[in-house]
């Protein structure tokens, strides 16, 4: 038993051992601009502090969209759930919407992110807002490419647009 216990400890050791090394990576993604969405937004509203943090909702009330492969409008009736952790200077952000393209199809968006405000090592403040949309795209639509890969968006901001600009990219 004691051998036993003794081979399982060695062998333990051994894989920490082996799995603490780092190896480099032979590539880094690369990045391939998809599209750029202009989605207009209707007025905030304050669910309130919830067990999870304080839920604030914004409606997707429209907008359009265009890429180098896709082009179209975004429809009413989707909204940006966040979940704000003001201690944490950190907001989840969900946003759930359709997009339909200039030819006709219709295609569910989940975009999922956070936005984290702060100072860095020097004291400057900062700001990170990063999101990963997930396109649903039917598959047998010439926009099935859209189901085939990761992406991720930053935001755009302009005085002259009412709403949020998104830049996304495929990762490659």
């Amino acid at each position: 038993m004691k051998k036993l216990l003794l081979s399982a400890i060695l062998l333990l050791t051994f894989v920490c051992s082996v799995s603490a090394q780092v190896i480099e990576p032979k590539e880094t993604p690369q990045l391939e601009f998809a599209l750029q969405l202009r989605v207009t937004i209707g007025e905030a509203y304050r669910v309130g502090e919830t067990p999870h943090g304080e839920r604030i909702v914004i409606p997707i009330t429209g907008g359009t969209f265009e890429g180098p492969q896709i082009k179209g409008t975004i429809l009413n009736g989707g909204a940006d759930y966040q979940l704000a952790n003001k201690s944490q200077h950190r907001t989840e952000l969900e946003a759930i919407y359709s997009i339909k393209t200039d030819d006709g199809v219709f295609i569910h968006v989940r975009n999922r992110g956070i936005i984290c405000d702060g100072k860095d090592s020097q004291g400057n403040p900062t700001f990170y807002f990063k999101a990963a949309p997930q396109f649903e795209a039917p598959a047998d639509s010439k926009y099935a490419w859209l189901n085939n890969a990761l992406y991720v968006c930053a935001p755009e901001f302009s005085t002259e647009f009412k709403g949020i600009i998104l830049n996304v990219w495929r990762v490659k």
